[in-house]
């Protein structure tokens, strides 16, 4: 801002790029720590966006527990509900998955899985096979506890209405080139800064301070099917979720286009999604949306989380895949600790440990 002949700079504590899950979760601990922020974000319908929202504690393809699931969703539960009490909205939805069962052999390694340790707080040792009246599952379906979806456009919609009152959150693409880093401070724009984390997902693969090789895109499709008989209450899982949204509507996906790297729905997504419900439905139902994203994937399936080596003031959060939503906030708060109070991130989710 220009006033006077002199030139003014908005001076906050850190400058965030990228407002899916990762720029949420790493905001929201900064308000708690009260540190002033501002974001900058393409607002495009990003991974986040598209996403089904359903935070899953199992590895339902093969039965077996997430990645440090019961760490990552002790702390993730918490985080929503604190943060819908600070928005003053609700998109958090508690619910169960009956995973559809596609033969006795994953009927017999479901029984077995429930008797693991580490997955018996979350797999019903049960068979069901009257679950759903509406649809073909003659193998029964298994029970998952402790899982929750998160409504995510709700949740972006009022925490970006939330930051425009403060005046923390700036819509438009991120130029590299404006960016400077003089002495102990950042500047972008009319904005300074003590530090910049960049939380973009896929759009890192265009930003030159981002390690190169570490991110590999897999684009996943949706579609939203109206079937006024089919009366779900809880997500299946068959070859895909299958997401209740209201209204007799749900949310079907996603799939995996390895190799595509457009953002623009296809009809093969479509065909593939659609047929796999005509197999599985019992009752009629037409498709009445299609969407899809990009998710920020790693070759070891592990987060991105770290300090640049090239530049000071500079971090990064990135490559959460499909489960960024369980976890992002408890990455953000060990990201936020390590910018802090210099405390180091564990190694396998550090950041160069793909180039050291």
């Amino acid at each position: 801002m220009c006033q006077g002949g002199f030139f003014y700079m908005k001076k906050v504590d850190y400058i965030i790029v990228g407002f899916g899950i990762a720029g949420i979760a790493i905001s929201e601990h900064l308000l708690r720590r009260k540190k002033s922020f501002i974001i900058f974000d393409q607002n495009t319908s990003g991974a986040t966006r598209t996403a089904g929202g359903v935070v899953n504690p199992v590895v339902l393809k093969r039965f077996h527990a997430v990645w440090k699931a019961q760490e990552f969703l002790n702390y993730a539960e918490p985080f929503y509900h604190a943060l819908q009490h600070r928005l003053g909205t609700s998109f958090l939805n508690e619910t169960t998955i009956q995973r559809v069962f596609n033969n006795y052999e994953e009927q017999n390694q479901w029984i077995a899985s429930s008797d693991q340790k580490n997955l018996a707080p979350y797999l019903e040792a049960s068979i069901i096979q009257d679950a759903v009246a509406n649809w073909n599952h003659i193998y029964g379906m298994g029970t998952v506890n402790g899982s929750f979806q998160i409504e995510t456009n709700g949740l972006i919609n009022s925490f970006q209405e939330f930051l425009k009152k403060h005046d923390s959150i700036r819509f438009g693409r991120f130029d590299y080139n404006e960016l400077n880093f003089i002495e102990d401070q950042v500047y972008y724009q009319d904005v300074t800064a003590n530090k910049i984390v960049f939380a973009e997902g896929i759009q890192a693969l265009d930003n030159p301070y981002f390690p190169s090789n570490c991110l590999i895109p897999k684009k996943g499709e949706y579609i939203t099917i109206k079937a006024p008989e089919l009366k779900l209450s809880s997500i299946l899982k068959a070859s895909f979720f299958v997401i209740p949204q209201g209204n007799d509507c749900y949310k079907v996906g996603a799939t995996f286009a390895h190799g595509d790297l457009s953002n623009e729905c296809t009809e093969k997504g479509k065909i593939q999604l659609t047929q796999k419900m005509e197999e599985l439905l019992k009752v009629p139902f037409e498709v009445i949306h299609q969407e899809a994203g990009m998710r920020p994937t790693v070759k070891d399936h592990r987060p991105l989380l770290g300090k640049s080596l090239e530049k000071d003031h500079v971090y990064f959060l990135n490559g959460l895949g499909s489960r960024g939503l369980l976890m992002a906030p408890l990455l953000a708060k060990q990201l936020i600790e390590l910018c802090e109070e210099g405390i180091s991130v564990p190694k396998d989710i550090g950041i160069h440990r793909f180039t050291s």
